[in-house]
């Protein structure tokens, strides 16, 4: 190994061992462009509100514009009007030497970012970018595009920890790449990955706050993957229980609990009902809104509903 890799090597090392000590950070990937819809900027700015809500603190690639610039204008305006904030901005932008370059210096959003972090090539910043515990992909372009092939290729492979994969499915954005992924998956070209798929900034919140409270730094990958895809799987049945501000996620969790730990067969029995009867319905509610907003796929989204539907009929 020659020295510049070695070199590189305790650069990376050492920025893992800083950011572990700042408590828990979300990588975000989205696009530095606004999309031709209102609704996408709007969500990506409830986005960064999350983020502070739930007290973590945000990676980004760096941006002052798009989604991007909107969810650290979220993060911005939370973390300002908290009664007592931090020293410094809880986001750290991470970029490239070149990059940086083309930024303006006296653009006030930038200005406020707490500490910008200037990585030699992309590569580079990938990595440092990745060492964030949870990773959360709004809308966007080929940027982000490739950043979500990088990282499952990352992952899969071996050279990236298995975590908590967010897909911010505004507006049904990432349809179509679910199926895409589903399918080269079931196709035997690689292996399938757990995403987290939520729809809105009500679904965010519950998704982060049960990461939060289950979530545990330095799980080694088999551990990670189970763990998410039981959130998946349980998440549609919090989202169906939590109706208001009135009932809390950790309330649920400790019944659940209960539950398992202390209840009959027949209260057990109706819990796991009631979780399988609640993602079914949530994958069919999915399918039905991709139904009407693509005509061209109304063969094999009709196929999907009818295998949901049977299955569903079975637990009743």
């Amino acid at each position: 190994m020659s020295d510049e890799e070695k070199n590189k090597i305790e650069t990376i090392k050492a920025f893992v061992e800083k950011n572990a000590e700042e408590g828990l950070r979300v990588f975000v990937a989205g696009g530095a462009r606004s999309g031709n819809d209102e609704i996408y900027v709007e969500e990506a700015y409830e986005l960064g509100r999350q983020i502070i809500k739930m007290d973590l603190r945000l990676d980004f690639g760096l941006s002052n514009s798009g989604i991007m610039g909107a969810v650290a204008q979220g993060v911005i305006d939370g973390w300002n009007k908290k009664a007592e904030k931090d020293s410094k901005s809880p986001i750290q932008g991470i970029t490239t030497t070149d990059y940086f370059k083309l930024y303006p210096q006296d653009d006030n959003l930038l200005n406020q970012i707490g500490e910008v972090v200037l990585a030699q090539t992309l590569e580079e910043r990938k990595q440092k970018l990745l060492n964030a515990d949870f990773v959360v992909f709004a809308p966007g372009g080929v940027g982000t595009l490739d950043e979500l092939a990088y990282d499952c290729v990352a992952m899969q492979d071996g050279f990236l920890d298995m975590k908590p994969f967010i897909l911010y499915n505004v507006e049904g954005f990432f349809y179509h790449l679910l199926e895409y992924l589903k399918q080269i998956a079931a196709k035997g070209f690689a292996n399938p990955l757990p995403f987290i798929v939520v729809d809105n900034s009500r679904e965010l919140e519950i998704a982060f706050r049960l990461l939060k409270l289950r979530y545990v730094q330095s799980q080694d990958s088999k551990t990670a993957y189970g763990n998410t895809r039981q959130l998946i799987y349980e998440l549609p049945y919090f989202l169906k229980r939590k109706v208001d501000s009135s009932v809390h996620v950790e309330d649920i969790i400790a019944e659940m609990d209960d539950i398992r730990n202390n209840g009959t067969d027949e209260q057990k029995a109706e819990l796991d009902n009631e979780i399988e009867q609640a993602y079914l319905e949530k994958e069919i509610e999915r399918m039905y809104e991709r139904l009407a907003k693509t005509g061209c796929d109304t063969s094999v989204v009709s196929e999907k509903l009818t295998k949901l539907k049977k299955r569903r009929k079975k637990w009743k």
